[in-house]
């Protein structure tokens, strides 16, 4: 699929090709919603959304989860102010609801090196949940860094740099209801 350059969003900015149309999306997200519920019977659940990047996917999704949840969001950073991630994790919003006995789902826009989520997984293991998951709407498969699979995963994603539907680039294309390359 190519992207149209007279997409007013784009404030005529160009995209490579549109990855995942919005119908594609919202299809892919219904059925991990079905997925989630069907992997948490009973227990207590809390979707944790990894901002900024999870907030649009994280906000379709649970409308999708049939079974009581609790949501929660957390920020951490690795970067600093370096282009690279230092591999240190700082929780620079941690979670207010307990997660000690509870089911956690936390939710990522995009795995890619791994290397944070895998710090953040440590961080989150230590407070004993019950179970600790990883939905990703999209997965590059390059995360060497990342021991824990990822349970639920919207789409496999394509080694291009991708913004829109939570994804940005400089803070811009978030808002977009597809996920597109750049040029």
């Amino acid at each position: 699929m190519s992207a149209s350059s007279t997409d007013p969003r784009l404030d005529g900015r160009a995209v490579r090709r549109i990855a995942y149309d919005e119908a594609t999306i919202q299809k892919r997200v219904a059925e991990l919603g079905r997925d989630i519920t069907a992997a948490y019977p009973d227990g207590e659940l809390l979707v944790l959304g990894l901002l900024k990047g999870s907030f649009i996917f994280l906000s379709d999704l649970v409308r999708h989860i049939e079974r009581p949840l609790q949501v929660d969001f957390l920020v951490a950073s690795s970067y600093g102010d370096a282009m690279e991630s230092s591999g240190v994790v700082r929780l620079l919003y941690d979670p207010e609801t307990e997660l000690e006995g509870k089911h956690i789902l936390l939710v990522e826009d995009i795995v890619d090196s791994g290397r944070t989520l895998a710090r953040l997984l440590d961080l989150l293991s230590a407070r004993q949940p019950k179970s600790l998951a990883i939905c990703a709407l999209l997965h590059k498969h390059i995360a060497e860094h990342l021991t824990s699979p990822v349970q639920f995963v919207g789409f496999d994603a394509p080694h291009e740099f991708l913004v829109g539907y939570g994804l940005d680039h400089a803070e811009h294309f978030r808002h977009l209801p597809y996920v597109a390359s750049l040029e």
